[in-house]
């Protein structure tokens, strides 16, 4: 921390008040445990590697072993007929010596034996490395959020530090000689002069604070956007006196406190906004397409004049700063997505919405404002058209009429729905019922994956170019306790927390084991409306199959490509609003929501993406469809007690199949 040599006396409490050396103090103690947790994230991610380099060289044992059983059950047969092909020359020849294929078959059958027991031996120790790498896994991930959480708790606590060190106050005595005019008297040349004193006070006063902020060098070169002043809280003239000269000399002593426009602090720091909106304008509470910056005034502070102030008084007195408005202005999308509901009378058919297939009904979906143009075909029925005009959220419903003198297939309207039964998993058989599941229609198209902006983990790089081949439809919202609990009535499924292992939630910053917790008390009051949480991947399969019994459509969990595609809904930024996660925007760790670092929100409680996804930030992770060969899966999209930095389009953690948290949930695709 700089002192500039000035020639004035400063109270203790501009230079060294213990508040503000707490303040450095708390800054620092959180800057060391970063640097702690930093240290111990790095060596978890060592041991994480050379435990997955270890399970390589398992998985690469085991294949051979499994080849060598192979080889050794051939040899086992070859063997056995040798011996038996001696047996029989043996009938005809009783002094044959047949002791040699005995033991070659002896031999042959011993090492098949142990063969199968190295194999299972070496299963055995797979099975326990896995275990050990899903537990360095939560722990780094709980090191990684713990981190995060950190950073969240330092930039809070830099805010404060630069706030208390702009309001500080202090004491200080100047020294300031003017000319009298010869046009005034010597009471105006002496008022004068002990106003202009104040404004010399103030002025060193507010170079003071700048020379002495901890963060100087960062914030000096926005000096004029600080909206910094001065308040004199008393002054007093220590002497003065009139020269032969017509000089009038005065000395004051000065006691004064900074003030600051505190909702300009983070730009000052070159940090997001939401570390600021409690001290100055409210951050807007939903999602808007566009923003424009804050501008401010580059001119520099003024001072007053009035010559009404008297040097002596008592009373306040404080610098101006420029007028600025700091409201925050959204332009309207021109291009806002509307929502559009089909329904019809007839199963299995298929709805084009400007020549383009949105599957079948029942259909929801978000199209742009303006004229569309809607068929539902279905074979053997005559198409059913409509052209709209799309300014409004609206229901069509189509009623598709049989082509005369044709033979349709066996038709079942929505009021008597065909009755048949089928199987979803161990053995378990569903009756079909009726399941209104929103979908968005996410359309072809090409994007960047991965840490486009260099703010990401290493297993986000390196940055790829994919190409979506063809549009598929999304669930808009992630799958709910309501919907689930239909699944789960429908079929008897039982999913692996409510088998007695139980559900894992986050205490006191690390993922504890709770028997009695599963997607029906997850640990916090949830509605129907809630995400359903606490489930494995195969919970979540075993939905999609039952989803795709029930609609005769196709629903499956959605792979990384597609999700990050449909999360990013064609922008490059971390966010869909921008690079940073601003305040009460989505439900996450320390993003200002009523929900955030409490429990998960209900469904859709902020706004869409340009695709019309909700909560593709926060709320819970989801579950993604699990690559070929791999044997563990990616979550995507943060979660209600996870950092803001982890809720990015890009973020992605890996965990086991069979694991389960009260902050992991699910939404589908569907194919075409």
């Amino acid at each position: 921390m700089r002192i500039a040599s000035l020639s004035l006396l400063i109270s203790a409490s501009l230079l060294a008040s213990s508040a503000f050396a707490q303040d450095t103090a708390t800054v620092t103690g959180i800057e060391s445990e970063i640097s702690i947790k930093q240290t111990e994230y790095d060596s978890s991610t060592r041991i994480l590697d050379k435990h997955l380099k270890e399970e390589n060289q398992l998985q690469s044992q085991l294949e051979l072993l499994r080849s060598r059983s192979t080889e050794l059950d051939k040899e086992k047969n070859q063997a056995l007929d040798a011996m038996n092909e001696m047996y029989r020359r043996l009938i005809d020849d009783p002094t044959l010596d047949i002791s040699v294929a005995q033991s070659r078959y002896q031999k042959a059958v011993v090492d098949h034996k142990q063969n199968k027991n190295d194999i299972s031996m070496q299963l055995a120790a797979i099975a326990s490395h896995r275990k050990d790498i899903e537990q360095i896994r939560v722990a780094k991930h709980t090191l990684l959020n713990t981190l995060e959480s950190l950073k969240e708790q330092l930039t809070t606590a830099r805010v404060e530090r630069l706030r208390n060190e702009f309001t500080r106050e202090g004491t200080l005595e100047v020294d300031h000689t003017i000319n009298c005019k010869r046009t005034e008297t010597l009471a105006a040349c002496e008022q004068r002069g002990q106003q202009m004193g104040l404004q010399k006070a103030t002025k060193r006063f507010v170079d003071q604070i700048f020379v002495n902020l901890t963060e100087e060098r960062l914030v000096e070169p926005k000096r004029n956007m600080a909206g910094a002043q001065v308040q004199i809280l008393s002054s007093h003239v220590v002497s003065s006196a009139f020269s032969g000269q017509g000089n009038y000399n005065v000395n004051l002593s000065v006691t004064m406190r900074g003030e600051v426009n505190s909702s300009r602090l983070c730009n000052l720091l070159s940090i997001d906004n939401r570390y600021c909106s409690e001290y100055g304008t409210p951050m807007a509470t939903t999602y808007q397409p566009s923003y424009r910056s804050n501008t401010y005034s580059d001119s520099q502070l003024t001072f007053s004049n009035d010559a009404d102030n008297s040097a002596a008084s008592s009373s306040d007195y404080a610098m101006k700063s420029p007028t600025t408005n700091n409201n925050i202005s959204a332009g309207q999308d021109e291009n806002q997505s509307i929502e559009l509901t089909l329904r019809s009378n007839v199963y299995d058919d298929e709805v084009f919405i400007d020549g383009v297939s949105f599957g079948s009904t029942r259909l929801v979906t978000r199209l742009p404002s303006g004229i569309h143009n809607v068929e539902v075909r279905k074979l053997g029925y005559k198409p059913y058209q409509v052209r709209i005009d799309l300014n409004k959220a609206q229901t069509i419903h189509a009623n598709l009429v049989k082509k005369s003198k044709s033979i349709a297939a066996p038709t079942y309207t929505r009021e008597q729905p065909e009755v048949i039964t089928s199987q979803v998993n161990e053995n378990v058989k569903i009756l079909n019922t009726i399941v209104d599941e929103p979908v968005v229609i996410i359309p072809a198209g090409k994007f960047k994956m991965g840490d486009i902006n260099g703010s990401g983990l290493a297993n986000e790089r390196p940055v790829v170019e994919k190409t979506i081949a063809n549009s598929f439809a999304m669930q808009s919202k992630e799958v709910t306790v309501g919907a689930y609990e239909k699944f789960v009535l429908n079929s008897g499924y039982k999913t692996q927390a409510e088998q007695g292992k139980g559900c894992a939630y986050y205490l006191n910053g690390e993922p504890v084991w709770e028997t009695n917790l599963n997607w029906r008390n997850p640990g916090f009051d949830q509605g129907n409306d809630f995400p359903v949480v606490c489930l494995t991947y195969n919970d979540a399969k075993a939905y999609a199959e039952w989803l795709s019994g029930q609609t005769g459509q196709q629903f499956r969990l959605p792979n990384e490509v597609e999700w990050e595609y449909a999360a990013r809904s064609g922008t490059d930024t971390e966010y869909p609003w921008g690079n940073d996660i601003d305040k009460n925007l989505a439900n996450c760790g320390w993003c200002g929501s009523e929900w955030s670092n409490k429990r998960a929100a209900p469904v859709g409680s902020f706004s869409p993406n340009a695709f019309g996804l909700y909560d593709t930030v926060g709320n819970v992770w989801e579950w993604t469809d699990k690559e070929s060969g791999e044997s563990d899966v990616a979550v995507r999209g943060g979660a209600w007690n996870f950092a803001p930095s982890l809720a990015r389009a890009s973020t992605r953690l890996i965990l086991t199949p069979d694991f389960r948290a009260n902050y992991i949930g699910f939404r589908l695709m569907r194919e075409r």
